[in-house]
């Protein structure tokens, strides 16, 4: 364990230095929620500014309306810098993530440090990202910072970076009654009395569950009307992970069933057995619940 610092070092009221034309300028812009970088002789920009060039050492001072530097601050004393607002978006091109986060890190929990090519600017800006998730994070991420209300003109007037907006949840919930038509108000009068009616063909005989009025196959027009089921074979089905307010768990069985007696198949859950012992020609059986089908469960030797 590292012991107690037994010695500080402290400027008391803080060390105060002046910021010079380039940071100062820099500063005061982001406190007035901008963002700015300088252009060198090169026609780059430097984001943060810089007084100098780095790849020239040449001072990026020009004279207004002129392009190249000037050495010489005595002689031309309308000698300027060629500001230029960038972003304030800008693209993430590395990033680290930390996690956790340590006391004096600008964010309360998980967060990148990443470098941010804002929008106009050659040269990349350190700063957070509050992603959320470390999985969120990646190269090319476009991001936007977000502002402090009281800005005091620091770095840290921006609060950190946060991802650019691509999605948004919409919740949709629309209520609607239903008035069954004929044939499936004489199907589901037929479920009220835990039975399954359904409508045979007068000339191709083919049985039909729910209850129609007319056969898809040959068009005539269906008046026999039949009892199929309750039990039937399981002729495919799927296993679900995703959580449905009808099934019993998490993962569930939804099946087509042939009912016995039908010649089509009618879509259910399937209960009361692990979802990896069901198999295709499993023999089930309606459960009814409360006027209709609850679900479907394997058929029980007696």
């Amino acid at each position: 364990m590292p012991s107690e610092p037994n010695h500080i070092l402290e400027f008391p009221g803080g060390y105060t230095r002046s910021t010079g034309p380039v940071i100062g300028r820099f500063l005061t812009e982001l406190r007035a929620g901008r963002i700015v970088g300088v252009r060198t002789a090169a026609r780059k920009v430097l984001v943060p500014p810089l007084e100098y060039d780095p790849e020239t050492g040449e001072p990026t001072l020009t004279t207004p309306g002129q392009t190249g530097p000037v050495r010489d601050p005595v002689r031309e004393p309308a000698l300027s810098y060629d500001f230029v607002e960038v972003g304030p978006a800008g693209t993430v091109r590395e990033w680290t993530w930390v996690d956790p986060p340590r006391k004096n890190h600008p964010l309360d929990r998980p967060f990148a440090w990443a470098l941010i090519r804002l929008d106009g600017a050659d040269t990349s800006l350190v700063h957070a990202v509050d992603a959320g998730t470390v999985k969120a994070m990646r190269a090319g991420l476009r991001v936007w910072p977000r502002w402090r209300p009281d800005r005091v003109g620091s770095i840290t007037d921006i609060e950190c970076f946060v991802p650019e907006v691509t999605t948004i949840v919409a919740n949709v919930r629309t209520a609607y009654t239903v008035t069954p038509g004929g044939a499936l108000g004489r199907y589901l009068d037929g479920l009220s009395r835990n039975v399954f009616l359904a409508g045979q063909c007068p000339t191709c005989r083919s049985v039909y569950v729910p209850y129609r009025l007319s056969c898809p196959q040959c068009g005539s027009v269906i008046d026999d009307e039949v009892e199929v089921g309750p039990g039937g074979s399981v002729t495919t089905f799927a296993i679900n992970n995703l959580p449905d307010p009808r099934a019993p768990q998490v993962p569930f069985v939804s099946a087509y069933i042939l009912l016995d007696g039908a010649d089509i198949p009618i879509i259910a859950l399937l209960a009361e057995v692990p979802a990896g012992e069901v198999a295709e020609g499993m023999r089930v059986r309606a459960v009814f619940e409360g006027g209709t089908v609850k679900w479907f469960a394997p058929e029980r030797e007696a």
